[in-house]
């Protein structure tokens, strides 16, 4: 049922306890001094412990070995005992985070109770952390273009140290999975992956929320640095923690210990920070909204994060792999995808990126008829599109121009959407529109259509006027 330990100066006591714990299916071990209640804790980690707060011959008393055991050991439930009982002394152990006081003598019958509640609050604590795990499972990393492998090399060069990422990227492109999968390769990964999010966070709880508190009331209450203790805690969106928060998250880094709100003593963990941020923090420095020191310690190793624009060819992966989550999650119906549906996919825009992607796959295959496969008249891809600088969009802008320069246009924005849907391959390219490989070239150059390196993928643009 559990392995209770029992400290207590008085022999007689302690193997009394022992004998009805025992009788009720605990197995127990026995400490008649702190030395020795040091050495057991440290052996092995109790399921709980019955603690006496005075004990002779021992140069740490129960209120002592207490805040150790909570420091290092905050899941222990600790039930503390003692014939000197007085409030004030209830009031200190319920503040160093005991379950519970009990005055000598006491009846059996009200410790098993106290014993049997700990206990189970125990255990629907690790249960609750242990679901918090299963739903925060990494997500599956999918991908084989250019820029995906080259996110993957960095990820993978940093899996195995503890060195402090950034992650850099717009919103939807998975920061958090790029996260997880550091987390999950690491030396940390049956550790804890702690997310904070720091456009959430409430202003008249921050610091409870990140650092716990204490009260004789509420007793002690971890927070979420020390919930991370560890593993990992991922500061998402860090751009958005308020100003007062930064100093105090610096000052965590530095020394790796702080302060519960209410406690007084100093609170050590071993973590390993990655953030994120969708935002330009160099700017965000200079208008005096990031703390420039901080930014210096998170940002040891700064990793960009490819848009799904950059990575077109992953699209029909990432499609399908949603669909197959969906049907298994929801039970949505299991479709494929047309060719002309990932034809118009791989061309349309992404402002969203993959997050986007997922919700458009969840859409269609909500209001989709039958378990066909998706067709292209199902995707939101019809409607007029936005105009950029230096581009003309397939719409009905054509039809204003002349048929020469209406040709022209549309050769312009066809072989850009094709040479970017197909990662910046010009001999797929060519394969595709149908054309040799050297007329394409030449028609690109006529078109001044040029292709250059992005985020380890080629992307294709219109050549800047050198006149202008």
């Amino acid at each position: 049922m559990g392995d209770i330990l029992i400290v207590d100066d008085e022999r007689d006591i302690r193997e009394l306890i022992s004998d009805i714990l025992e009788d009720e299916g605990f197995t127990t071990r026995l400490a008649g001094n702190s030395d020795d209640a040091m050495k057991e804790v440290q052996a092995e980690q109790p399921a709980l412990m019955i603690l006496d707060i005075w004990l002779k011959d021992s140069h740490m008393d129960g209120i002592d070995i207490l805040k150790v055991v909570k420091r290092d050991h905050p899941d222990v439930p600790v039930v503390i005992i003692s014939g000197h009982g007085n409030i004030e002394i209830a009031v200190a152990a319920i503040k160093q985070g005991a379950y519970d006081f009990i005055e000598k003598p006491f009846n059996i019958d009200q410790l098993l109770v106290v014993i049997r509640r700990a206990m189970e609050t125990s255990r629907l604590r690790r249960e609750n952390q242990e679901l918090k795990k299963q739903d925060a499972k990494p997500s599956e990393v999918l991908g084989d273009s250019a820029a995906f492998r080259m996110l993957i090399g960095q990820l993978d060069k940093v899996t195995k140290s503890n060195g402090r990422v950034m992650l850099s990227g717009p919103a939807g492109v998975g920061k958090e999975v790029a996260a997880r999968y550091i987390h999950a390769n690491s030396n940390r990964a049956n550790a804890p992956f702690v997310v904070i999010s720091c456009d959430g966070m409430d202003p008249d709880r921050i610091d409870e929320m990140l650092f716990g508190s204490e009260s004789a009331e509420r007793g002690v209450e971890t927070g979420l640095l020390e919930q991370a203790n560890g593993g990992v805690v991922y500061f998402d969106e860090v751009a958005d923690m308020p100003e007062a928060t930064q100093s105090k998250i610096l000052r965590v880094l530095v020394e790796q210990q702080f302060q519960r709100v209410g406690g007084h003593e100093k609170i050590r963990v071993d973590l390993r920070v990655i953030s994120s941020t969708n935002r330009d923090l160099d700017a965000e420095i200079e208008a005096g909204n990031f703390r420039q020191e901080l930014y210096h310690r998170l940002n040891v190793v700064p990793i960009a994060v490819p848009s799904l624009e950059d990575r077109r060819e992953d699209i029909p992966l990432l499609a399908e792999h949603f669909i197959r989550e969906l049907n298994a999650s929801q039970g949505l119906p299991l479709r494929e995808i047309s060719e002309e549906a990932v034809a118009l996919m791989q061309t349309m825009s992404w402002p969203g990126n993959v997050r986007q992607l997922k919700n458009l796959i969840e859409r269609v295959l909500i209001l989709g008829d039958g378990n066909g496969p998706i067709e292209a008249k199902e995707l939101p891809g019809d409607g007029p599109a936005d105009e950029e600088e230096g581009r003309v969009v397939l719409s009905g802008a054509l039809a204003t121009l002349p048929l020469r320069e209406a040709r022209e246009a549309f050769e312009r924005e066809y072989l850009l959407t094709q040479i970017n849907r197909f990662g910046g391959n010009i001999s797929r390219t060519a394969n595709f529109v149908g054309m040799e490989r050297s007329a394409l070239h030449r028609k690109l150059k006529s078109l001044g259509v040029v292709t250059s390196a992005k985020t380890g993928a080629r992307v294709a643009r219109v050549q800047e006027d050198e006149a202008s």
